[in-house]
């Protein structure tokens, strides 16, 4: 296959597969074009979501992996009582699904936070394609290396003990997030509620709320409803526990929303 045929079907590419964020997987590989043409081929429809519902719930039997093209969305766990735990937020460009690889069940439910759009990707065609294409197996290790790096994050976020922390580094996180997916990262759109934050935070809605205001009157943040821009990076940093602080601590409020029914 010559240089301009290869062009081209990189181009068409960014106009389908890669445009829902399946340069995840791709792109950026060093694969060829006859190998990104059989990934494009296996890929199935778009599939628009309202607010609300779900992808996959806990249990359902698994199939696919899907790219989150547009919107967002939260993935959550249920237990007999109706109390959720959410488990994280996910954004164009991000992939779900990994949760079931290993039991052929889903482990959670993903649910969409606003009208969104996801392309599904089946996982045995997948699989299959990716045992002949060395450069996207080791693309595919990646993103779940992500995944999982991700989780332990999140892990060590829930074990500092100021509210403040918990929420400085929530934001931080997002922010790196959104500049790997080549957006703007010092303005958030944050699709999920404050009750929904506060539970995968750990805390009580009062205390997020109250902490977003006092973020904002130290110079940190700009909060208009559920768009938040990052006015100094390097203070939040520090909020984080992360860099040199300047700021105070903010007492811990409440308690912890875990186990807090849905909103």
């Amino acid at each position: 296959m010559n240089e301009a045929h290869a062009v081209v079907d990189l181009d068409r590419l960014r106009r389908t597969c890669a445009a829902c964020g399946l340069h995840q997987l791709c792109l950026p590989a060093a694969i060829g074009a006859d190998d990104l043409h059989r990934l494009d081929e296996i890929l199935q429809a778009r599939r628009p979501l309202e607010r609300g519902q779900p992808i996959f719930r806990t249990d359902h039997p698994f199939s696919s992996l899907y790219v989150v093209r547009s919107g967002s969305f939260k993935t959550f766990t249920t237990n007999e009582q109706g109390d959720s735990q959410v488990l994280g937020f996910h954004l164009p460009g991000e992939i779900l699904g990994f949760d079931a690889v290993s039991t052929d069940r889903h482990q959670c439910t993903a649910e969409a936070l606003e009208r969104s759009t996801v392309c599904e990707v089946p996982y045995a065609k997948l699989a299959q394609v990716a045992a002949q294409v060395p450069d996207l197996q080791r693309q595919l290790m990646r993103v779940i290396s992500r995944e999982v790096q991700r989780d332990h994050e999140h892990l060590v976020m829930m074990g500092r003990r100021q509210a403040q922390e918990r929420l400085a580094i929530f934001l931080k996180s997002l922010s790196d997030r959104y500049r790997r997916l080549q957006r703007d990262p010092a303005v958030l759109t944050l699709g999920m509620s404050r009750y929904e934050l506060a539970n995968y935070l750990g805390l009580v809605v009062e205390t997020v709320s109250r902490l977003f205001t006092r973020m904002q009157s130290l110079g940190v943040l700009e909060v208009h409803r559920k768009t938040v821009r990052i006015v100094d990076f390097a203070k939040l940093e520090a909020l984080s526990g992360e860099g040199h602080a300047e700021a105070t601590n903010c007492e811990q409020d409440g308690a912890p929303a875990r186990g807090g029914r849905r909103a």
